[in-house]
């Protein structure tokens, strides 16, 4: 396992940002690109440079659930575009059309 490349007040700040502005997004990633369609609920938990784990609601019990990146991250701005990637494969897997990336 590498080194974390995001400090922890980096991978705090965009937990925050996603679980505040954009749990819907990460219910869409859970539920489609996590293999979990029967969550109810999902959390950032943390996030490296090898993918983000979320906190998963399944039938009321909690669980971790890890995605992984499309590629190896480095740089705070890829986790942003790794984000919107994912919502938007998610939305098309399950037959919605995704926000335009301007609305992120």
């Amino acid at each position: 396992m590498s080194e974390n490349p995001f400090a922890p007040d980096v991978i705090e700040a965009v937990a925050r940002h996603m679980n505040e502005d954009h749990d819907d997004d990460s219910l869409l990633i859970v539920r489609s690109l996590g293999g979990v369609p029967d969550a109810t609920e999902a959390v950032v938990a943390y996030l490296d440079g090898d993918g983000v784990d979320f906190t998963v609601t399944v039938g009321g019990e909690e669980r971790t659930v890890r995605v992984s990146w499309s590629q190896r991250l480095s740089e705070r701005p890829q986790i942003r575009q790794e984000f919107v990637r994912m919502y938007r494969e998610a939305a098309e897997a399950q037959g919605t059309t995704p926000r335009a990336a301007a609305e992120h």
